[in-house]
């Protein structure tokens, strides 16, 4: 018997890979959860408690994101980051728990509270430090996204002008010690070599926490076909995000004439801020065509069909961007794209691996070789 939707999600939570709403806290307050409560319904973000709730959300990895514009303020940066999940968990101590393992993701489920782990959103985040990596570890985050939209010194962005081509010898290093202290290699925002070069270093699953099918959309910033078919003998996930324009190549081939205008106009288009700047003023004369759930679909079918249904996800990334497809525009919106996918012949068992089982599994086998690489 096929399970309605609020049963499917009760028994299977979606356990999405990528959220940041603690950037947008930061930028809208300073982090004042009291002046912007999140345990009530809000507007001026994608998330809420209440709407997570709605979504069919169990499990969150909330960013800890800092850009890399941070500089030496990195670390400091993503400290301040970890510390404003702890205070959102322990305000909302009904609602959420803290959890570092997919043991405790399972307990938070059966507690029922909405199991909240961390990522950090870029390599610069560790400031070339093995022991920074370790202690981000010990306070509870769970994976490090090789690079964000800029090169390390020992990794290359899918954003930036290869220099490397892959991982320098530090870059395998840190891919090493994240599989034995058991953090998940994230390898969104990385080029398409590191990737590669990631999968050929790493003993445990990779991960990509909010990326889609460049076969779909041919953003840098989505995985090619080679390196999701390798997913499949490594174990990992690949959590589809929702992205307008890494899901929809007229929303890719839009933005790139803004990225055009900024680049003519001297701007870094690296520069998030100042490039949807220019942004803007491009959409007051050509609209930015709006991406759909079906584009998402499109998407998921895609990872399905070359990775397996043992190796995709999902990984919104709401509260990173200001505007989402149609039908997905906050957190409430997953239950529409499993009805779609349904539609689609999708099964309770395929529909269940894609909101958690798949991505559970690659931190429970991150946390077993982890296990076996320190006895």
């Amino acid at each position: 018997m096929t399970l309605s939707l609020d049963d499917l999600l009760a028994a299977d939570p979606v356990m999405d890979g990528h959220n940041d709403l603690l950037w947008a806290m930061r930028d809208l307050n300073g982090y004042d959860f009291a002046a912007y409560d999140v345990g009530e319904r809000q507007t001026q973000t994608h998330t809420d408690i209440p709407r997570l709730r709605d979504g069919g959300v169990g499990a969150q990895f909330w960013s800890v994101f800092v850009p890399c514009r941070e500089g030496e303020r990195a670390v400091r940066s993503t400290l301040e980051q970890i510390d404003a999940a702890y205070t959102m968990i322990e305000r909302y101590a009904d609602q959420l728990a803290l959890a570092t393992s997919a043991e405790e993701v399972e307990a938070a489920w059966q507690a029922g509270r909405i199991a909240c782990l961390m990522g950090a959103e870029g390599g610069h985040q560790i400031a070339e430090s093995l022991a920074v990596l370790r202690m981000y570890h010990r306070l509870g985050v769970r994976y490090l996204t090789l690079t964000h939209n800029d090169n390390t010194s020992w990794a290359d962005s899918a954003t930036d002008e290869p220099v490397l081509g892959g991982l320098s010898d530090f870059g395998r290093e840190v891919v090493r010690e994240m599989n034995r202290i058991g953090m998940l290699v994230d390898l969104s925002h990385v080029s398409h070599d590191v990737m590669r070069d990631a999968l050929d270093t790493t003993a445990a699953p990779a991960i990509f926490s909010h990326s889609s099918a460049f076969a779909v959309c041919d953003h840098p910033r989505n995985v090619p076909d080679d390196v999701l078919a390798r997913l499949a003998g490594n174990g990992g996930t690949c959590l589809v995000t929702f992205v307008p324009r890494f899901v929809s190549q007229a929303a890719r081939d839009w933005a790139l004439v803004a990225q055009d205008r900024a680049a003519a106009e001297g701007i870094d288009t690296r520069d998030i801020p100042s490039l949807a700047a220019v942004e803007r003023v491009y959409a007051q004369e050509v609209p930015a065509p709006r991406a759909t759930l079906a584009d998402v679909v499109a998407h998921v079918e895609h990872v399905r069909e070359v990775a397996g249904i043992d190796h995709v996800g999902l990984g919104g990334d709401f509260d990173g961007v200001d505007v989402l497809p149609e039908g997905l525009q906050d957190v409430t919106g997953y239950p529409r794209l499993l009805a779609a996918l349904r539609e689609r012949g999708w099964s309770d068992q395929d529909l269940a691996k894609l909101t958690s089982r798949n991505v559970l599994r690659s931190l429970r086998d991150t946390e077993s070789v982890a296990r076996v690489t320190t006895d």
